[in-house]
């Protein structure tokens, strides 16, 4: 059998807004393959980017292992993984490197990976997979057991979903076998995370300590700006039961206060919540939560049994007040079922965030004004704010890529770089994005002081002086287009 080193390149220390968060979670998919990779016989060992001080750590594991194999396997689940964002390519690459230097083959996955292969393969990476790739994973092992000198041409012989270079040129697999997605990744291997340097840094910053599951996998929506490089349009759910049995594990080894549920939407259906509720219940295996939904699966029933399940936040992709600008992105909901969704949770005591997107194809300023009248009317605990983000394989991208300018993917998270031909310039997206910030810890303060009242006033100043100036800010610099 292999010795293989899994490890992802999500360094924390290299994003200056994620450490202000200071809300770190281990990298779940990377632990989900560490296991099936143990299960199946090979020797295994763990590189955690995340809180690492620097790639010398990686480095020294890579000299202190001298794995065979060394497996680039990003965290599916971290949307920031999802991002690409363009420091931790970079990690990636010199980590890739290294190994090559050390002797080992490389393989490499990701959202990242599946979008762009190139770079990964020219940084020395032997072969990339393309999409989740556990399966086609599973085929290459005994190939390269077999015969660890084995040539790229014949490890993906017959087989499909992966990349590699030829020549010079990115050439992808052309099997006969179909892009298989894992029945199910099973538990993650938790055994092997520093705990405690979790732990210390969530309970410095927060006061509680917070871990991440994964009820299911993929999104069979279809909004045109949403990257699925790795599951499609797939919605894969695990059994209520299973879901409970890895949260009793986890409360019972690490006591964790809080979980972060990373699914891009939690439950689905009303039967699965209950049931889910029931199951940790009998397991007394109950630990507060927060999820991700949308505001068209917020029934009544929905509310009570996410309630009764632990749930104690819920994050709705509202994106926008403008049904114009939903129905162009294809969001599928409506404002209405935004608000409704927002009193439903709240009526059962369920806080609530909003993620908002600005500056989507042909949003106008009386859109982002929407936006701001649905914030005040739905009053959210929370919101996260961007811009829309092309990324290869979305329709977004496809409409808006002759426009894309030589920056294609942020620095960091906290960019907010307009990267195609919008309305706006990045400077009045990101000055929309702090008074609508500010807004919203206005909203939620205590009201009645005279204080409060001052904030108010001080937040429509800077809204009135910014729509004062609005034609400054407008991308094309045309103020007679923009007023015609």
């Amino acid at each position: 059998m292999l010795s293989i080193l899994v490890c992802h390149s999500y360094f924390l220390r290299l994003d200056q807004k994620q450490i202000a968060r200071a809300k770190p979670y281990p990298p779940l998919a990377t632990l989900q393959v560490v296991s099936l990779l143990r299960e199946a016989g090979h020797q295994v060992s763990f590189f955690d980017a995340m809180l690492a001080e620097g790639i010398e750590e990686y480095d020294r594991l890579l000299e202190a292992d001298a794995p065979q194999l060394v497996l680039f396997y990003e965290d599916n689940f971290n949307f920031l993984s999802k991002m690409c964002l363009a420091t931790m390519r970079r990690a990636a690459c010199d980590m890739i490197g290294s190994a090559r230097r050390a002797g080992a083959r490389v393989i490499a996955a990701g959202p990242d990976v599946s979008d762009a292969p190139g770079p990964y393969l020219r940084a020395g990476a032997d072969l990339a997979l393309v999409g989740e790739g556990l399966s086609t994973l599973l085929e290459l092992l005994p190939r390269f057991d077999a015969q660890l000198n084995v040539t790229n041409e014949n490890l993906v012989r017959g087989l499909s979903g992966i990349a590699s270079l030829s020549g010079g040129k990115v050439v992808k697999a052309s099997g006969t076998k179909g892009l298989a997605l894992a029945h199910d990744a099973g538990l993650a291997a938790w055994d092997l995370v520093d705990m405690n340097r979790y732990r210390s840094l969530w309970m410095k910053a927060h006061g509680y300590f917070s871990l991440n599951m994964a009820a299911s996998r993929g999104c069979s929506f279809r909004c045109t700006w949403c990257s699925k490089p790795i599951w499609g349009n797939q919605y894969l759910q695990r059994s209520p039961l299973e879901v409970a049995a890895e949260m009793a594990h986890l409360k019972r080894t690490f006591n964790p206060d809080h979980i972060w549920f990373a699914d891009d939407i939690f439950g689905f259906r009303v039967d699965w919540v209950s049931q889910f509720a029931a199951a940790t219940r009998a397991a007394d295996a109950q630990i507060p939560f927060n999820i991700q939904t949308r505001a068209d699966l917020i029934s009544e029933r929905m509310a009570l049994a996410l309630r009764d399940a632990g749930c104690k936040e819920a994050w709705i992709g509202a994106e926008s007040g403008s049904q114009k600008v939903l129905d162009a992105m294809n969001k599928g909901t409506t404002v209405s079922e935004i608000l409704t969704a927002r009193a439903r949770l709240k009526s059962v005591g369920i806080r609530v965030g909003f993620f908002i997107q600005l500056g989507y194809i042909d949003e106008q300023l009386e859109d982002i004004l929407a936006t701001r009248d649905l914030l005040a009317s739905a009053q959210p605990d929370e919101i996260g704010v961007s811009v829309s983000y092309p990324l290869p394989g979305t329709k977004f991208y496809d409409l808006v890529k002759a426009q894309m300018r030589a920056k294609t993917h942020w620095h960091e998270s906290n960019d907010l770089e307009m990267m195609f031909h919008g309305t706006y310039t990045s400077d009045f997206y990101r000055a929309v994005r702090n008074l609508l910030h500010d807004q919203i810890t206005w909203q939620t303060a205590a009201a009645g002081s005279l204080e409060h009242s001052r904030e108010a006033h001080a937040i429509e100043r800077r809204w009135q002086d910014l729509l004062t100036d609005e034609l400054k800010y407008r991308s094309s610099g045309d103020i007679s287009a923009a007023t015609a």
